[in-house]
Order: C-alpha cells, then sequence, then structure tokens
C-alpha cells in the first residue's frame, strides 16, 4: 500500500464511531446504516457517511438489498491493516527499547561516582 492509502486508511479508523460500526459488523456478520444507527449516538445519515468513509478505504462493501445497501467487512483489507498496525508497533516497541537504554546509561554515568 502507498502512504498516501495508509493515511487515508488510518485516519478512517481512527474515528471511535468508524471502529465501534466495525465491531457491530464483524459481530454481526453484516448491517444496514438503519441497523447500525440504532447501536450508535449519531443518527442513520451520520453512520451512512461514516459507512462511506470505511468503503473508500476498502474496509467494507457494500452490496444492494431493497433501498438499503448492506455492509460486510472486508477481512482481507481488516487482515492488511491489522499487520501494518502490528509493524507500525513492533517498530515503536524497538525505539522506545532503544530510548530505554539511552537513558539508562545516561543515568549510570549520572549516579558513577568521580573518577
Amino acid at each position: 500500500m502507498s502512504t498516501a492509502v495508509d493515511d487515508e486508511l488510518w485516519s478512517a479508523v481512527g474515528d471511535p464511531t468508524r471502529r465501534r460500526m466495525l465491531d457491530l459488523l464483524l459481530s454481526e456478520g453484516s448491517g444496514t446504516a438503519t441497523s447500525l444507527s440504532a447501536h450508535l449516538p449519531v443518527t442513520r445519515q451520520a453512520v451512512a457517511k461514516h459507512l462511506g468513509v470505511l468503503d473508500r478505504v476498502g474496509l467494507v462493501h457494500a452490496t444492494p438489498s431493497g433501498r438499503e445497501r448492506v455492509y460486510r467487512v472486508d477481512e482481507a483489507q481488516l487482515a492488511r491493516a491489522v499487520a501494518q498496525l502490528s509493524a507500525v508497533g513492533a517498530t515503536w516497541d524497538a525505539r522506545l527499547r532503544r530510548i530505554k537504554r539511552i537513558a539508562e546509561a545516561i543515568e549510570r554515568q549520572r549516579s558513577a561516582p568521580p573518577a
């Protein structure tokens, strides 16, 4: 994935309402803007806009069903997002371990008796 797509993806999942929607879709298997809005503190129109954002980044896909659209999570795209997040987490863990080692070395130098 390109950096622009990553930015869009993380912007999409950065919103707590959209994360809750993904949780609902995963637990229920599918949902519509109407069914999701019954579980969220936002209007059906707001849910539809959030679903549009998730659809644009490929995390959900819609299938027309009468007057509604039924949304399902794209599990392959979600797995790629989770893998990217894990990679970012591992990178930051390594950076933080390095910072800790540097801080400990500085502290040892400060605590060492003068020569």
